[in-house]
């Protein structure tokens, strides 16, 4: 079974960093997109930022320039590092990723169970 585990979430006052961090283990033989969703009280589960095999990243237009995600593959790890955090950040966020458990079988999307980011003062 595979399982995704994030941490690194708190709370902090507008304008500073937090390292989120996600971990996957199990049974796992390849591991292909990797991604950062959040959702905010009363509000859809939106993507904040996704990062292919490849490296090749995107984000969402509201956090262009402020965060990056970036993943360890030997460690089977994927991170979202965000700066200058704005009250409008505050959600719980979950890591996804998508994998291949073994090598006959096909991808499946696996969901973290979410970390909570307050920004506040």
């Amino acid at each position: 079974q595979v399982q995704l585990v994030e941490s690194g979430g708190g709370l902090v006052q507008p304008g500073g960093s937090l390292r989120l961090s996600c971990a996957a283990s199990g049974s796992i033989f390849v591991i292909n997109r990797m991604a950062w969703y959040r959702q905010a009280p009363g509000k859809q589960r939106e993507l904040v930022a996704v990062i292919s095999n490849g490296g090749v990243t995107n984000y969402a237009d509201s956090v262009k320039g402020r965060f990056t995600i970036s993943r360890d593959d030997a460690k089977k790890m994927v991170y979202l590092q965000m700066n200058s955090l704005e009250p409008e950040d505050t959600a719980v966020y979950y890591c996804n990723a998508d994998i291949q458990s073994r090598m006959w079988s096909g991808l499946n999307p696996y969901w973290g169970q979410g970390t909570q980011v307050t920004v506040s003062s």
